[in-house]
C-alpha cells in the first residue's frame, strides 16, 4: 500500500519550496525532457498509429481530481437487458503513439513512473502525450484499450476482453462532484451506477478475502507562523472507482495466466509468525483490538484511516507484512505463485500506462490475447526486464521523503521538547536494539528514534521521546528522536 499523496498550501510550499528542489536533486529526478524526446513527442502526437475501430457512440466519462489532465481510464455502465451490468472501461493507448526502441520509449524506460511532489509533477511522458494526445480528454476522439466486463447481479465477472478502439469521453468529473451528484440524485445513470457496481464488487472482494483500504491525504498547511498535518478523509466514490480498475487488473491478470504470457503483480501474506506477533503487539499498544483467530484482512476492514491510531497501524503494518513485486512468464511456463494477497486474486497493473511503464506492455499482452494473436516481439524483448526496470522506479522514495520533509517542517520549531510516545518497530532483528520507530499521537507522526542510554528499546514501549532534529533541510534523518 502506498502512502497517499501529499498535500500542501501555498503558503506552505512558498516556505518549503527549496527544500522540495534539493529533494528532486538528490533523487536525481529529471524535471525537463531532452530537446530530442520533445521532438519525437510531438511528431508522435501528429502521427499516432492508428488500427481502431469505432466505438465513439459509447458516452465515456472520467472521474479525477480537477487539476488533471493525464487521464488514463474513462469508463461507461450500464444494465444488462438480461439482468446484471456491462462496464465499458478504456485505457489510454500509448502504445499508439510511443514506438519500441524510440527515443520516447527510452526516456520512458529512464523514468518509470510519473512522480508526485506538493509543488508539481514529473511525468512519464512529455505533456504533448500525456497531458493532450494520448489523454482521454473531454470531447476528443483518442486511441484508447477498451475493456469489456460482463458481470452478473451479484457483481461477479462473467466475462471479459478487451481490444483497440477509438472512444470519445464526453465528460470529465471529480470524485466531489459525481459524490454529490449520486448523493442528490442528479447523476445520469451511468454515473449512478458506479455506487451500484462498486459497492458490490465492494462486497465480493470481502468474500474472497481482499483488502482495499483508501488511506486519506496528507495535508500541511502554513498557519500563525507554525506548520500544520492533517489528513483528509477520502470520499466513497473514490473506493468505487477503484473497484472498477481492481476488476480490470484481475481480469488482466487472468487473461495473461490463460494466454501462457505475461507479467503479474504478486503479493505474499507474510507468514513469519514473529512478524505477526509483532503486529498484534503494535495494534495493541495502539489500542486496536486484534482478537485471535482474526485475520489479518478481517481485522484491517475493521480500521478508520481517518483515525490517528488507525492510520499509523496501516502505515507500519502493510509495510512490514506485504510485499509486492512483479513476476514474469513465457511459453505457459506459469509461475507457481500467481495472487496478490491483499486482492486475494491474481492481479496485474494495467490501467495507468500514460503513469507507470508496464502498464502498455500488459496491455498489449491482453489485447493480443483476446485476438488470439502473438505477443508483440518489442513486448516479449523487453518482458524480462521489465521487474527490474520497476524495481528502479522513484516512486516510493519520494512518497516517504516528501513526507518526512513535511514532519520535519512540522515539528522544526519543537526540537528539544518531550514528547509522549509509543515504540511500534525495533532494528533488534537487524542487531540493532537501540534504534527503531515511535509513533506520536499529537501531531500525528511516524518518525525514527534512537536510544541513548544503552538499553534496548522495546516494542510496544511507552516512552518519553526527546525531539533532537527537526530540519527539512538535513541529509540525513529529517526527523529523529531520542529516548533518554
Amino acid at each position: 500500500m502506498r502512502r497517499r499523496p501529499m498535500h500542501m498550501s501555498d503558503e506552505a510550499l512558498d516556505t518549503l519550496r527549496s527544500a522540495l528542489v534539493e529533494l528532486r536533486a538528490e533523487l536525481k529526478v529529471p524535471v525537463a525532457f531532452p530537446k530530442r524526446v520533445l521532438k519525437a513527442a510531438d511528431k508522435a502526437a501528429a502521427q499516432p498509429q492508428l488500427h481502431h475501430k469505432d466505438a465513439t457512440h459509447l458516452p465515456f466519462f472520467t472521474i479525477d481530481p480537477p487539476t488533471s489532465k493525464d487521464l488514463d481510464q474513462a469508463m461507461h455502465l450500464e444494465r444488462r437487458p438480461d439482468g446484471g451490468y456491462r462496464v465499458y472501461y478504456a485505457i489510454a493507448d500509448v502504445a499508439a503513439f510511443v514506438r519500441p526502441g524510440s527515443p520516447l520509449d527510452a526516456e520512458a524506460h529512464d523514468r518509470i513512473e510519473t512522480l508526485y511532489f506538493p509543488d508539481l509533477k514529473v511525468p512519464l511522458h512529455p505533456p504533448v502525450l500525456s497531458e493532450d494526445a494520448a489523454s482521454l480528454l473531454p470531447d476528443k476522439d483518442r486511441p484508447a484499450l477498451l475493456w469489456q466486463h460482463d458481470l452478473d447481479a451479484e457483481g461477479n465477472v462473467t466475462e471479459s476482453s478487451v481490444s483497440r478502439a477509438m472512444v470519445r469521453s464526453r465528460a470529465k468529473l471529480s470524485y466531489q462532484g459525481v459524490q454529490q451528484s449520486i448523493e442528490d440524485g442528479t447523476a445520469e445513470e451511468s454515473v449512478a451506477l458506479l455506487r451500484e457496481i462498486g459497492k458490490l464488487r465492494e462486497t465480493v472482494e470481502v468474500a474472497r478475502g481482499g483488502i482495499s483500504v483508501n488511506l486519506p491525504d496528507q495535508e500541511v498547511t502554513f498557519e500563525d507562523g507554525s506548520f500544520r498535518l492533517s489528513y483528509v478523509a477520502t470520499l466513497p466514490v473514490e473506493g468505487w472507482n477503484e473497484q472498477i480498475s481492481l476488476m480490470t487488473g484481475m481480469a488482466a491478470s487472468q487473461i495473461m495466466i490463460d494466454s501462457g504470457t505475461g507479467i503479474l503483480r504478486t503479493q505474499k501474506e507474510q507468514a513469519d509468525q514473529h512478524v505477526v506477533r509483532r503486529l498484534h503487539e503494535i495494534a495493541k499498544l495502539l489500542d486496536i483490538v486484534w482478537d485471535p483467530g482474526v485475520s489479518y484482512a478481517a481485522l484491517v476492514r475493521t480500521l478508520d484511516p481517518k483515525k490517528q491510531k488507525h492510520m499509523a497501524f496501516l502505515t507500519e503494518a502493510t509495510t512490514t507484512m506485504l510485499k509486492a513485486e512483479y513476476t514474469i512468464f513465457r511459453d505457459h511456463q506459469t509461475p507457481e505463485y500467481t495472487m496478490h494477497a491483499a486482492i486475494a486474486a491474481p492481479y496485474a497493473h494495467c490501467t495507468a500506462p500514460l503513469r507507470r511503464l508496464v502498464d502498455r506492455y500488459s496491455g498489449e499482452l491482453c489485447v493480443a490475447a483476446c485476438a488470439d494473436e502473438a505477443p508483440p516481439k518489442w513486448v516479449l524483448d523487453a518482458l524480462h526486464c521489465l521487474p527490474c526496470d520497476m524495481a528502479r522506479g522513484k516512486g516510493g522514495a519520494a512518497d516517504r521523503q516528501t513526507v518526512d520533509l513535511a514532519e520535519a517542517a512540522v515539528l522544526m520549531h519543537r526540537v528539544g521538547e518531550v514528547f509522549d510516545a509509543a515504540v511500534i518497530d525495533t532494528d533488534a532483528e537487524r542487531d540493532d536494539p537501540l534504534k527503531g520507530k515511535v509513533y506520536l499521537a499529537d501531531p500525528a507522526v511516524l518518525a525514527k528514534v534512537a536510544s541513548t542510554n544503552g538499553q534496548s528499546l522495546l516494542l510496544g514501549a511507552s516512552v518519553r521521546a526527546r525531539l533532537k532534529r527537526a530540519d527539512p533541510s538535513s541529509d540525513d534523518d529529517k526527523v529523529l528522536f531520542a529516548v533518554p
